[in-house]
């Protein structure tokens, strides 16, 4: 009897052998979620995102194998990709009769942290406080007015085209102020990865405070500016409560779903938080977020994370977003390199976005080339909302890629039939800076122009 037939017979005999053992046979919740710290790309210990072509059976009958645990589904209603927990390790390397079991990838879960922003400088906009209607809500006329927005032509396109945004874009990223004034109006509700449920507020992370207020008895209630790499302006209350490395990310998430609110103030806006106030989160969260974004029909999704090793399974994940229409936007990192990140060098399903200063040139800290960059972004001392109900400043690839994603949801708008494809043809059409960015720098009215003139 040849090798190949033994291993047959010997899953013929595993499959119908009767009752599983219980490490097998544990109850499976969706999505799954894991909360882990370090830096990229440190693996999540003894835990494997596995991808199958035969649903939840194969996966338990493999660990009936190998002696692991199905911690729950990736992929919502698709049953084809699963956290699990093994006592061992497990081999990345599919043999023959993982295979016929049905197993398509195994590969460990890491732990990512979010690009660290560049130091910014103070912007004159993040004292203009004057209120201005914007759409419908009450915004700072710094936020509004910002060189960012000026320079991508933002108003051009809004007046000449009378667009606002329309469907869902989701943010994937470490939650959100869901009291924000400015963004309360058009805020889902959104889900928790790092904690298994519905909801996406930042306010959980951070001790020391009831119901998205900071919990203090302070009398002096002075602005000041916190956080070296964001400068925000709080009271100095609040500023005590998140003084510390366990809040070094804490308003990323606001920071970035506000820049896609500036350029599509009527999209709706779905935050996925599958990211910690100290900045790290897990690749299995993120797949699971962004089957979650599809399965809930956004149409754009804006992610400002990077990691430096490829994943199987999160290309998967891309396909299956681009295969449903869905746009999806990265950033492409602030290692100053030309070396390959992800999800933005995913180039056949995600448009990775570089930075660019006021000044129009590449920003010393972002990442180039065309593997990781279709177009810039401005993304040097950019204004935002932040929670507390007030604005930041900060600068990042992170706060150039929602700028992009508030772009598609336009284009959507001014035509309808958006998929990956049509949307980077249209913002192809930026202004032309140095090879270095591919296609240049975002325009929006010029991507809008191209959008309605390609029949």
């Amino acid at each position: 009897m040849n090798r190949k037939l033994l291993l047959v017979t010997a899953l013929s005999a595993f499959l119908f052998a009767g009752p599983r053992p219980a490490a097998a046979q544990s109850s499976v919740s969706a999505p799954a979620t894991l909360q882990g710290s370090g830096a990229p790309p440190v693996t999540v210990q003894n835990r494997y995102i596995v991808v199958t072509k035969s649903g939840l059976g194969s996966v338990l009958h493999l660990c009936a194998l190998l002696g692991c645990q199905v911690q729950g589904s990736l992929d919502g209603i698709l049953g084809l990709t699963y956290l699990v927990n093994s006592n061992g390790i497990l081999s990345p390397v599919v043999n023959l009769l993982e295979s016929l079991l049905g197993i398509v990838s195994i590969e460990p879960d890491q732990v990512l942290t979010l690009p660290q922003p560049a130091q910014p400088g103070v912007p004159t906009g993040l004292s203009d406080t004057a209120p201005v209607n914007y759409y419908g809500s009450i915004v700072w006329h710094g936020y509004v007015a910002q060189p960012a927005a000026q320079i991508v032509r933002l108003v051009d396109a809004q007046s000449s085209f009378g667009l606002t945004g329309t469907g869902i874009v989701a943010v994937i990223d470490t939650g959100v102020d869901p009291n924000h004034p400015a963004l309360a109006p058009v805020l889902l509700q959104g889900y928790d990865f790092t904690r298994n449920q519905p909801g996406a507020s930042e306010w959980l992370d951070v001790t020391g405070t009831q119901n998205g207020v900071v919990d203090t008895n302070a009398q002096d209630q002075q602005p000041v500016m916190v956080q070296q790499s964001t400068a925000a302006v709080l009271d100095q209350s609040t500023a005590a409560v998140l003084d510390g490395q366990p809040y070094s990310d804490f308003g990323h998430g606001t920071m970035t779903t506000g820049l896609v609110h500036l350029v599509a103030p009527k999209a709706r806006l779905l935050p996925l938080k599958a990211f910690s106030a100290n900045g790290t989160g897990t690749l299995s969260n993120i797949i699971a977020a962004l089957y979650y974004a599809v399965q809930n029909n956004a149409s754009v999704v804006s992610m400002s994370f990077d990691v430096s090793a490829p994943s199987s399974a999160l290309s998967q994940a891309a396909a299956y977003a681009n295969k449903a229409g869905v746009i999806l936007v990265a950033s492409a990192g602030n290692e100053g390199t030309n070396a390959s990140v992800y999800p933005a060098a995913l180039d056949n399903y995600v448009m990775g976005i570089a930075s660019t200063s006021n000044a129009d040139v590449r920003s010393s800290f972002s990442n180039y080339g065309p593997v990781d960059v279709w177009i810039a972004a401005p993304g040097e001392s950019v204004i935002s909302t932040y929670p507390g109900g007030t604005y930041a400043s900060s600068s990042g690839t992170s706060f150039s890629c929602p700028l992009v994603s508030g772009t598609a949801d336009l284009l959507l708008q001014a035509r309808g039939g958006l998929n990956q494809s049509t949307a980077a043809g249209a913002l192809s059409h930026a202004q032309r800076l140095t090879p270095d960015l591919n296609h240049g720098r975002l325009d929006i009215y010029q991507a809008v122009l191209s959008r309605l003139s390609t029949w």
